[in-house]
């Protein structure tokens, strides 16, 4: 028997043979237009050509011949990803116009697609907007939750790229370390490399790249002696900054760092009951930039994640 599906939000405004081809990769494109043809697809229990555009709520008929294939989505790097995944990133997003989208990205998820990465950002925003070009105009660690700025057209991430590249954009992240900073405000100015922080060019090892890293942080709360919320401004962008400059420049690395950080047993002694959780406690929650098309300037906040809500409510912290 045919099967119908409804259409949701999430895919509205996509091509009906890019549906049909994202949900069954199998099938060739002259099988889909004779299916057409012959009125085995259907949209609406109408004929079709195949070069409609589906909107919300349309109810998709799909033949018999066609349910053998395997529904799910997969791009030429191997990633997979559910209707439900384009939904929850969705729900991400905290700005959206003709030139940029601007997302919440939750902890773990990926930016960039590749090798051994099921989910990803872009390949997943170019699903949600299969007209525009999606470009990624900067980068955050998979494990850093925040705020993310997609370009959705060639010009714009021109624009955009050059303003990040530049440090005409600014970022502002909030973090939770293990320990306590002896300096409450300043700037740290050091060489970095391969997980390595150099405060002298000249001590570097001979061989070894190095990068300037500077950033200007404010301590905003500290709890017990183990705990401090603080405030990052990162001057250059550099692989890991702020969890280098935590870790080894404020010898207070970011709660839940398993690559910088610490054993947290003593730590959960004392705050087990609310530090529930692995993820990293790294949070890009403000931004800066001149948009492409207004060229005025743009600064956009985004809520801090649950996961952190929890235990910034729970120690009494505020934000900026």
């Amino acid at each position: 028997m045919a099967e119908f599906i409804k259409i949701s939000s999430v895919e509205s405004g996509t091509r009906l043979l890019r549906w049909f081809i994202r949900h069954y990769p199998g099938m060739l494109q002259r099988d889909f237009y004779k299916l057409c043809r012959g009125g085995q697809i259907r949209i609406n229990s109408s004929r079709c050509k195949g070069t409609e555009i589906l909107r919300d709520g349309d109810m998709i008929r799909v033949p018999p011949t066609l349910q053998s294939y395997q529904k799910v989505n997969k791009t030429e790097t191997g990633e997979k990803y559910s209707l439900s995944d384009l939904e929850e990133l969705r729900k991400c997003i905290i700005h959206n116009d003709n030139d940029i989208v601007v997302f919440n990205k939750p902890a773990g998820l990926a930016v960039q697609g590749g090798t051994g990465i099921k989910k990803s950002v872009d390949k997943m925003a170019a699903a949600l907007f299969p007209y525009d070009k999606i470009s990624l105009v900067h980068r955050l660690d998979r494990e850093t939750s925040g705020l993310l700025v997609v370009a959705k057209n060639q010009k714009a991430a021109q624009i955009l790229s050059n303003q990040f590249q530049n440090k005409t954009a600014y970022k502002e992240y909030l973090a939770l370390l293990h320990g306590t900073v002896a300096e409450k405000s300043g700037t740290i100015d050091n060489y970095v490399a391969k997980g390595r922080v150099f405060d002298d060019a000249d001590k570097v090892p001979t061989g070894v790249q190095t990068q300037r890293a500077v950033t200007e942080y404010k301590v905003l709360g500290e709890a017990s002696g183990l705990l401090t919320w603080i405030l990052f401004k990162p001057k250059t962008g550099r692989t890991h900054q702020l969890r280098l400059h935590s870790a080894y420049s404020l010898n207070a690395p970011i709660v839940g760092d398993d690559l910088y950080g610490i054993t947290r047993d003593k730590l959960d002694d004392v705050f087990g009951s609310v530090l529930t959780t692995k993820k990293l406690f790294l949070f890009a929650y403000k931004i800066t930039f001149v948009h492409p098309s207004t060229g005025k300037i743009f600064t956009l906040r985004a809520d801090v994640p649950e996961f952190m809500q929890s235990v910034i409510k729970f120690l009494e912290f505020s934000l900026p």
